[in-house]
């Protein structure tokens, strides 16, 4: 990609988008998981048929574990670039984007742990 992403058109950004989007898919194991995890729980809920807010809970959930993987995979090849030896800065920026693909993981695990309960409690 030469230049800018700003004031491209839609199209133009959204290609970026899924070129990022498809380098992540193909590098990061950790981000295949987590889709194919994302996809056999769109099959649970399809299965259960749940009400709309735990269709919507489940996916922003999910859409959070994802975009935090995202992200880990972005500021970690941005860090490797800029400086590729071991630094102890840099293992602190890579530590703290992987804490947050945990945060995001477990507040979804929290989503699921919820939904458990509500399918006994029905």
């Amino acid at each position: 990609m030469s230049g800018t992403a700003k004031n491209q058109s839609f199209f133009a950004r959204l290609r970026f988008a899924c070129a990022g989007f498809a380098h992540g898919v193909r590098v990061e194991r950790s981000l295949r998981l987590q889709l194919l995890a994302f996809c056999l729980v769109l099959v649970a809920l399809g299965a259960l048929r749940p009400e709309p807010v735990w269709w919507a809970l489940v996916v922003l959930a999910s859409a959070a574990v994802i975009s935090a993987e995202l992200f880990n995979t972005a500021v970690e090849h941005l860090a490797d670039h800029l400086h590729p030896d071991a630094h102890p800065s840099i293992r602190i920026v890579k530590d703290c984007a992987a804490a947050a693909v945990l945060v995001a993981s477990i507040a979804a695990l929290a989503v699921g742990a919820a939904f458990l309960v509500h399918l006994v409690a029905r």
